[in-house]
């Protein structure tokens, strides 16, 4: 019995015949659309909490520091922990929906557990917008983190599962690409309601995300299942019709097969999450806790969810602030096409080192403007060294939009087999949420005590992962996805050594 609920020997190496068929194409694009949810979602938290009427409704403390002349700290006047609980809620209840949305993307499939995102999602677009004091607003932000607890549990797996292997990582990056568009509308609605008089445009931004939220809920119903899911749960015939559908041609019986095999070995496995423990799984949980606790350490989400408030900080103002954080959105977007084009050609590890020195440089650069010219209490940032901090900015998010962005949800949904995928998944988003939770929480606070060595921080953090992608990294492009055992993790120098064939495979 191989290794890792693996297919048997014969059909490794084989390249099943498909077709780039529009069934697929679509189904990626509307089951990706819940990275969209997720992307507004980090991108309009940051704007709405720049808004003065936003904060003196909700926060009155930070509202009277943000108004007070005499307080002489532009990198503490933002501290509050109520403000990074409104931000940071989402996440926690995230990361607890995980463990439910395992569950349902293993036993209901992954269609389902999309639609239960949706449904998460609408009721907590309806509750922040509609909010009248911060304990229905975080509600509101807790049933959208219960949101992205499942979105982000199914669709990375559906777009890893639904797509032909050549195109996999570019397909499976619409997830991310998703995120990022999310984000640019935000920031440009952001931009446009600021503008608003009478104080009501925050309740406009929050109740935009019924968009992204109506769209998951709607692409949900019209998407197919994956052959994977529905074999996986006995539906052998309808398996086998889907998936003669989504590769456009009749030839499917050797990957129908490798599918049956490595579900016929999943159902063996009664606990996928004790499974993950054995020594055989040890390499891709390690990868994915690694990839998920780095992707936080580049720092890029403190930037995204605070880029409003850290312009204004650097001393921009609350205008020039939104208008640089739209900029810094549609530079993400357009750097994440480029990973969608070339992850498949150059190879994952390639984009994640070149990004690497990308960023790193962009920081050193940001902590020196900064340290020389931005003191505590004082503004004195000219227009030069201003747009300077933008471009170094858009640099850094660049490099971080083809890299560690989308790779770090792409690498985790590739390398599990099949009888630990859903668990694996379910550790990829968990272990994602705690640092983005730790970073939301921090990041103020984290800004006021480290001011400009904030990005220094950042940057060590940047060289370490680099290293780490040097040596343990395996490259996993156009290897078809339940083949990695025996094509990738077997004949890596380091990791081959926990592939122990002789491992029986578990039957509880």
């Amino acid at each position: 019995m191989t290794a890792g609920g693996i297919a048997p020997a014969p059909a490794w190496g084989v390249k099943f015949e498909a077709k780039i068929t529009p069934i697929v194409i679509l189904s990626c694009i509307m089951a990706a659309t819940g990275g969209l949810m997720f992307g507004y979602d980090v991108g309009v938290s940051g704007g709405v909490t720049s808004m003065p009427a936003f904060l003196e409704k909700f926060f009155p403390e930070v509202y009277g520091k943000t108004q007070d002349p005499n307080l002489n700290s532009n990198y503490c006047k933002y501290d509050n922990q109520n403000l990074q609980l409104f931000t940071s809620s989402l996440y926690l209840a995230g990361l607890i929906a995980t463990f439910f949305a395992s569950w349902t993307t293993r036993r209901l499939g992954r269609k389902p557990t999309m639609l239960i995102a949706g449904f998460f999602f609408i009721v907590g677009v309806v509750l922040n917008a509609a909010a009248q004091d911060l304990a229905m607003l975080i509600i509101g932000r807790i049933l959208l983190g219960c949101g992205v607890g499942f979105a982000n549990q199914a669709v990375p797996l559906f777009l890893s599962e639904i797509a032909p292997t050549r195109i996999r990582g570019g397909l499976n990056i619409l997830f991310q690409l998703n995120v990022t568009v999310g984000i640019l509308f935000a920031n440009l609605v952001n931009y446009g309601t600021a503008k608003i008089k009478g104080g009501w445009g925050w309740r406009l931004s929050l109740g935009l995300a019924g968009i992204p939220a109506a769209l998951l809920t709607g692409g949900a119903l019209l998407v197919l299942e994956t052959p994977n899911s529905l074999i996986e749960r006995g539906n052998l015939d309808e398996g086998k019709s889907v998936l003669r559908k989504i590769r456009g041609t009749d030839n499917i019986e050797p990957e129908f097969l490798e599918l049956v095999e490595a579900s016929r070995m999943a159902k063996e496995v009664k606990h996928p999450f004790r499974n993950l423990l054995k020594k055989r799984n040890w390499p891709q949980l390690f990868i994915t806790i690694a990839l998920q606790i780095f992707q936080q350490f580049t720092g890029i989400n403190a930037i995204m969810f605070y880029a409003p408030v850290l312009f204004d900080t650097v001393g921009f103002g609350n205008d020039a602030a939104l208008y640089s954080a739209v900029i810094i959105g549609a530079v993400n977007v357009l750097s994440t096409c480029v990973s969608i084009y070339s992850v498949d050609k150059v190879g994952r590890r390639m984009l994640l080192l070149e990004a690497g020195v990308q960023m790193f440089f962009s920081q050193v650069v940001i902590a020196i403007i900064l340290g020389i010219k931005v003191t505590d209490d004082s503004n004195d940032l000219h227009r030069g060294f201003g747009i300077l901090v933008v471009v170094m900015v858009c640099t850094f998010v660049s490099a971080f939009a083809w890299s560690w962005g989308p790779l770090g949800w792409l690498i985790p949904s590739e390398t599990f087999p099949l009888e630990t995928r859903s668990a694996g998944q379910s550790v990829t988003v968990c272990v994602n949420l705690i640092f983005t939770f730790v970073m939301a929480q921090a990041f103020l606070s984290m800004l006021c005590t480290l001011k400009f060595g904030i990005f220094l921080f950042f940057s060590g953090w940047v060289f370490i992962m680099s290293i780490f992608v040097i040596f343990l990294l395996p490259e996993t492009k156009n290897i078809p996805i339940e083949e990695m055992t025996d094509r990738v993790w077997k004949k890596h120098w380091f990791w081959k050594r926990f592939m122990d064939d002789d491992e029986e495979m578990p039957a509880t």
